[in-house]
């Protein structure tokens, strides 16, 4: 049970960090997508490697081992989806595609490559 509860908190920590860091991150690029006015594509682009790049330094940082990888896809699968209900907080209203299927599975992917990551990088766990 302990350890059911120390993993969930793993995950918390990841995906709550997460979705702070997307509301952080989009909140600037938002600033400069005013200034510079640059292609929608290049605004989806940028978007996504913000959004993929949190995943994995959280999941990187937050998850230790045992089953790193799977707490990892979780945590990132949790911080998009919370991402996704903040930003509609946010904004008004949800705006789902089809494209965040394919981002679900790439921040998930993300934070999973990002935990292994951590727990081979961290000596201690």
């Amino acid at each position: 049970m302990e350890n059911l509860k120390r993993a969930l908190w793993e995950m918390a920590k990841a995906a709550l960090s997460y979705t702070v860091y997307c509301l952080f991150a989009m909140a600037i690029l938002a600033a400069i997508v005013k200034a510079a006015s640059p292609a929608q594509t290049v605004v989806t682009v940028s978007c996504w490697i913000l959004k993929i790049i949190g995943c994995f330094v959280f999941s990187l940082i937050f998850i230790k081992r045992p089953r790193a990888i799977f707490k990892g896809l979780a945590a990132g699968l949790a911080g998009t989806v919370l991402a996704m209900f903040a930003f509609a907080a946010v904004g008004g209203g949800f705006h789902v595609s089809l494209f965040f299927l394919l981002e679900l599975a790439a921040c998930a992917l993300a934070g999973g490559a990002g935990a292994l990551l951590g727990t081979k990088l961290r000596k201690d766990a």
